[in-house]
């Protein structure tokens, strides 16, 4: 059993005591099968990596329940068209990709880093994703990172590009210990890109239709072979577009691997009439999250799926799964003076890091006690804040994480974004429709408090509420166990 630990609260810069509240529920009477198991074996990332990675969100699925990101837009312009991309600056209830409320200069977005690393001390990452491609805008990117590198040189610099331009900047970035880059990579095949960009601009010209795509093709494919010769560390996302390339990116995700990408991320398109992109005007719908856990699986066993990706705006500021943009609007961080105490900072880092470590202790030994082979996986789903505790209210939660469970390993695999049920104190059914909809796969969803009313109407749908405050690997396991329990008494 996992012990009672220092648990971080991650609106603190330091660690606080709890006492971890028991689990209360009744397993489910229902016949519902469990997850068969894959049998995929994911690989595993070497250790050099890990520790490179340690503290990056976004690279790292341990550290993004616990460290922070933000990213600053100061790159507008974009070389390229997607069809699943329409950018916009003035919406901020929207979260996806290539919107963002305002853009910045350098110097704002340098002042920005300060005043955020100082009131978020576990930010640990500065990324520029847009919200067009920072190389399309190199003088603002560069600018950028230069005045946040002498100021904060204890924060990582991140870069999101589509690699058209990247091959003339590899110095620049490598001087700048730029160590992540991050490439958008939908296709290796032109037939299929030309499905997903019409035109590609290229030293001061613009290519329509296969021409520009193969352009595009062609310096992507030289953009990894030179992030890997300058050993920076390469992920790659990928859009998934069913009936456009959904079949393609396994293939994809075998050219990627042999170029030195060590993560693939393969994410939904979001296409909604309403975003004004390509797609959604003409119907072209995303992925079910069936089938898009059903792609990632199948490229699983080649490299490293990133399965926690928010797909977030390009002005993004706190934990992946929450953003905090608004408390930091220009109007607003302009008049902060920064707090940045390295100190501090340092603190809030290292009782992360014994969490971390106490947690992994527990979770091996506990490993060892209970390994069970062959036993069948489940699926929960977890309301939580942060730092891998159940510790958000289920009324509350905007996503779900989802965790596979088979009694020895609690693993991450996808979140399902949601609307909140409680609206001012009141649930609202078609809401709580909905949610269960989205986790109906799952045999058990974890809270830290939950009404009456999503109780009944989660048991009807076969979903056992379980109410709890502490780690979620300890919740999980201990659900499992009374789960299969009861599953067994009525074999």
């Amino acid at each position: 059993m996992l012990q009672s630990t220092g648990l971080i609260n991650a609106d603190a810069s330091t660690a606080k005591k709890v006492t971890p509240m028991g689990t209360s529920f009744i397993p489910k009477s229902s016949g519902d099968c469990a997850c068969p198991s894959t049998g995929e074996t994911s690989p595993t990332i070497d250790v050099s990596i890990q520790e490179r990675i340690a503290k990056h969100p976004c690279y790292s699925e341990d550290a993004h329940h616990h460290y922070a990101r933000m990213h600053v837009a100061v790159a507008p312009a974009c070389n390229i068209q997607c069809n699943y991309c329409n950018r916009k600056y003035d919406c901020a209830n929207e979260s996806r990709p290539g919107v963002v409320s305002e853009v910045l200069t350098p110097e704002e977005a340098a002042h920005k880093a300060l005043v955020i690393g100082g009131k978020i001390p576990q930010m640990t990452v500065l990324g520029i994703a847009g919200p067009g491609d920072p190389l399309a805008n190199p003088q603002q990117t560069f600018r950028t990172f230069e005045l946040v590198a002498d100021k904060a040189p204890d924060i990582k610099l991140c870069l999101s590009s589509n690699g058209l331009m990247l091959t003339e900047y590899i110095d620049r970035i490598k001087e700048l210990n730029i160590d992540h880059v991050t490439l958008t990579i939908n296709m290796i095949d032109p037939e299929i890109g030309e499905k997903i960009y019409p035109w590609v601009r290229y030293n001061r010209k613009r290519y329509k239709g296969i021409e520009g795509v193969k352009i595009l093709h062609e310096k992507q494919m030289e953009a990894l072979d030179a992030l890997r010769e300058a050993d920076v560390l390469c992920k790659v996302n990928s859009v998934m577009i069913p009936g456009v390339n959904d079949h393609h990116l396994a293939e994809v995700n075998e050219v990627i691997r042999s170029k030195g990408a060590f993560l693939h991320n393969i994410m939904p398109l979001i296409s909604a009439p309403e975003h004004g992109t390509h797609f959604g005007l003409t119907g072209q719908r995303g992925p079910t999250p069936k089938e898009l856990k059903a792609v990632q699986d199948s490229c699983s066993g080649n490299m490293k799926m990133m399965r926690h990706c928010r797909q977030c705006r390009a002005d993004a500021v706190g934990l992946l799964g929450e953003d905090r943009s608004q408390e930091f609007t220009k109007d607003k961080f302009l008049e902060m003076t920064p707090e940045y105490d390295v100190a501090q900072r340092q603190e809030v880092h290292a009782n992360i890091e014994k969490f971390t470590a106490e947690v992994k202790e527990a979770k091996a030994k506990q490993a060892a006690e209970k390994k069970v082979k062959n036993a069948p996986k489940i699926l929960v789903a977890v309301a939580t804040k942060g730092n891998r505790l159940v510790n958000q209210h289920f009324g509350h939660a905007k996503e779900f994480q989802i965790f596979e469970v088979d009694g020895t390993e609690v693993k991450f695999v996808a979140h399902r974004k949601v609307d909140h049920y409680c609206q001012s104190g009141y649930g609202e059914e078609a809401t709580l429709d909905n949610i269960i909809k989205s986790i109906s796969d799952c045999q058990g969803v974890l809270s830290a408090k939950i009404g009456n009313c999503p109780q009944e109407e989660l048991r009807k749908a076969g979903i056992e509420p379980v109410e709890a405050y502490d780690v979620i690997d300890k919740v999980a396991i201990d659900f499992y166990e009374q789960y299969m329990q009861k599953q067994n008494a009525g074999a």
